[in-house]
């Protein structure tokens, strides 16, 4: 199984790669023989992957990382870059590759005190690599300070470096920087390559796969965390059973209540084993026995791993929020699909009575109101403003109608 085989509905973006991975192969190869690189090249030191939620930006990034730094024998032979197998391909896809390097947000912005360290590797040759990468997962992230140190490399990058920059859209990039780079759009896969991906790789039972991939519309990482976790499954089931409950003010208030510590538990889950993990491994690296005390000087770095993971937390919270949000939106445009007597397939099937008694009991104007609270709650969160207070307000909008 090739690297690109864990591409979802991208054919044409996995083709693009393909090429500038077998140009890029060429130049290292003719590189190490001394001998003048290819006139011609589809590879270029700047990437730019954009397209909408689930649609595999990261993935295909590192997919193209893993590719550039396949070493199989059989590229000797005619093979293509990109085998899945070779050691240079399975560490860049686990992360673990020496000279492949992330760059995610832990809070709201990528901060510039984060980018400095990968800025300056960025210029180093690649250890033991064919190429120094530079993955950045959250593009849009980047705050002004940190988005200026990244626009310095990639204007006069190394000369095997390459930059793999992630974006929901251009318009989430600097100008400056979008035009340094070559831009690859995904596109959303369909319901049915979704499901068919869930039952080929993962043995997923092909009716609960297409349910997973219905329900979340094409996001592949979602809809295998559907298709695989049933507590996924039953906070989903809960959260397209709250337009139901709004009757009055105190259940609007209970069920925002309800949201916010689902979301909270659900990312202090998440986070839990991660940040034992970090903790633990950094008191190892400063030199603490195993129960005893931190030697003196190092309660600042410390402080620094604490206040990492708080950031962390708070994001993973509001990105579990996000998704919750997210179900209630396609929940209120299966009732507008019923209203407006849409042929548009109904992604909560499983909800089907529920979007019924809504579709009789209001207006589709009242729908369109309810669906346009939901996206005001999730620009407040964009914000910052405190989960509970934007998600109440959200709850008696949705009963407002």
């Amino acid at each position: 199984m090739t690297v690109w085989d864990d591409l979802v509905g991208q054919e044409k973006v996995s083709a693009v790669l393909g090429a500038a991975a077998r140009d890029a192969d060429a130049r290292v190869t003719a590189a190490a023989a001394d001998e003048p690189a290819p006139e011609s090249s589809k590879m270029t030191h700047a990437w730019l992957f954009t397209g909408p939620p689930g649609a595999g930006r990261n993935q295909t990034a590192r997919a193209f990382a893993a590719a550039l730094q396949c070493v199989s024998p059989d590229r000797a032979l005619g093979g293509a870059p990109g085998c899945g197998f070779c050691d240079g391909c399975h560490t860049a896809l686990l992360g673990t590759h020496a000279d492949v390097t992330t760059v995610a947000a832990v809070g709201s912005e990528i901060l510039v005190k984060d980018m400095r360290d990968t800025v300056r590797k960025s210029f180093t040759a690649p250890a033991n690599g064919r190429w120094q990468i530079i993955l950045v997962e959250d593009a849009e992230r980047l705050n002004e300070k940190s988005a200026n140190a990244v626009l310095k490399a990639v204007e006069e990058p190394a000369p095997r470096t390459v930059w793999l920059l992630c974006a929901p859209s251009v318009e989430d990039v600097l100008p400056t920087i979008r035009s340094r780079c070559r831009h690859l759009n995904l596109r959303t896969p369909s319901v049915h390559a979704v499901a068919d991906m869930l039952v080929r790789r993962d043995g997923i039972d092909p009716e609960v796969a297409a349910a997973a991939a219905r329900a979340t519309q094409g996001h592949v990482d979602r809809a295998r965390r559907l298709a695989t976790d049933p507590a996924a499954r039953a906070r989903r089931a809960s959260v397209l059973k709250l337009p139901l409950r709004l009757d009055e003010v105190g259940a609007c208030l209970k069920a925002a209540q309800e949201l916010v510590d689902a979301a909270a538990e659900d990312a202090k889950q998440l986070a839990e084993e991660m940040d034992n993990k970090e903790t633990e491994e950094l008191k190892t690296a400063l030199g603490a026995a195993q129960g005893g005390r931190l030697p003196r000087g190092t309660a600042g770095v410390m402080k620094d791993l604490e206040d990492m993971q708080k950031r962390r937390r708070t994001r993973t919270q509001r990105d579990s929020l996000d998704i919750a949000l997210g179900d209630l939106t396609a929940f209120y445009r299966d009732v507008l699909a019923l209203q407006l007597g849409s042929r548009v397939a109904i992604a909560n099937a499983d909800a089907e009575d529920a979007l019924e008694r809504l579709a009789r009991g209001s207006t589709p104007e009242s729908t369109l109101r309810r669906v346009e609270a939901i996206a005001a709650c999730r620009e407040a969160l964009d914000r910052n403003v405190a989960p509970l207070l934007a998600v109440e307000a959200m709850t008696m909008a949705l009963r407002a109608g």
